[in-house]
């Protein structure tokens, strides 16, 4: 089972369609499914009629995630945009000012770093360094 975490919490999974790999998906796959070492330059001119894109997180460690989310933004994919896999409650405010909508977890990492760990970090707007450079 997998937890969706957004900036209001702990959720069920809302998304209906299916997520299918890139390799695999036909031009016009409502849903995508990213490896982390995608380029996202390599989905030019097939992000029409994609409603979500789901970007994996092998391990906490590995940012190239965010990297993706930023250019798929920097692309004009406006569609729902989901971060999977060891992307841990320190990381959430980056996933979001990355581009990133939600992000998909483990049950088990869910039992390890409970809800508010979260949503103490879900007001991702406020407290980046770049706001407080701007002043």
């Amino acid at each position: 089972m997998t937890v969706i975490v957004t900036d209001t919490g702990f959720a069920p999974d809302g998304f209906n369609g299916g997520f299918v790999a890139l390799e695999e998906a036909p031009n016009g796959a409502p849903a995508l499914d990213l490896p982390s070492d995608t380029d996202p330059a390599t989905l030019t001119g097939r992000l029409d009629g994609v409603e979500a894109i789901r970007v994996d997180f092998p391990s906490f460690a590995d940012g190239r995630g965010f990297t993706i989310a930023r250019q798929l933004r920097l692309m004009g994919f406006a569609g729902r945009l989901r971060a999977r896999g060891h992307v841990i409650a320190d990381q959430y405010a980056m996933a979001r000012r990355a581009g990133f909508d939600e992000v998909e977890i483990s049950d088990e990492l869910a039992a390890r770093q409970p809800e508010d760990q979260w949503t103490f970090r879900a007001n991702w707007q406020a407290h980046d360094y770049q706001a407080r450079l701007r002043g």
